[in-house]
């Protein structure tokens, strides 16, 4: 029938065979976890990727544009990444208003531990460097991730 008041509970066995089943099941969400962690992070990668390329070629246009003070034999990007967030006045109005292309720069996200300001936790390309070897120069032409590790796609961070 039933079990009485002596033989109530649980086994061993039953006890165990219970571990071993969430054992299992915690080994098969815990990759998956993971991996929803890096898509998200990848993901913040290409938005703040996206957004300061955007606010690079918002300057080259407008400096390229005339709006921006642009002196002889300079590239017309800008000299940092902080001209981005700081402004620029804009030469075609008579009161001179600053231009403003980003409200902020966002951090490299594959670098959280990263100390220091966001706009030097990524890597910058300068106009006159060649993309497979990017180095820092007079002007900032592109930017990029500074991290060795490799993206879920199989293409290093620093290529993105």
């Amino acid at each position: 029938m039933g079990r009485t008041a002596r033989n109530a509970g649980f086994t061993l066995i039953e006890l165990l065979v219970a571990l071993a089943i969430l054992g299992a099941l915690a080994s098969i969400v815990l990759p998956v976890a993971e991996v929803s962690i890096q898509r998200s992070r990848e993901q913040e990668l290409r938005r703040a990727l996206w957004e300061i390329r955007h606010a690079i070629d918002a300057y080259k246009k407008a400096s390229d544009g005339g709006r921006i003070t642009k002196m002889a034999g300079t590239s017309g990007y800008p000299k940092n990444l902080e001209i981005l967030v700081e402004g620029v006045p804009d030469q075609s109005v008579p009161k001179h208003p600053k231009i403003y292309f980003l409200r902020r720069i966002p951090r490299d996200p594959m670098n959280p531990k990263f100390e220091g300001p966001e706009s030097a936790s990524w890597g910058k390309r300068n106009y006159a460097s060649e993309a497979n070897d990017p180095r820092e120069g007079d002007d900032v032409y592109d930017v990029y991730s500074t991290s060795t590790k490799t993206g879920l796609n199989g293409v290093p961070y620093r290529k993105w």
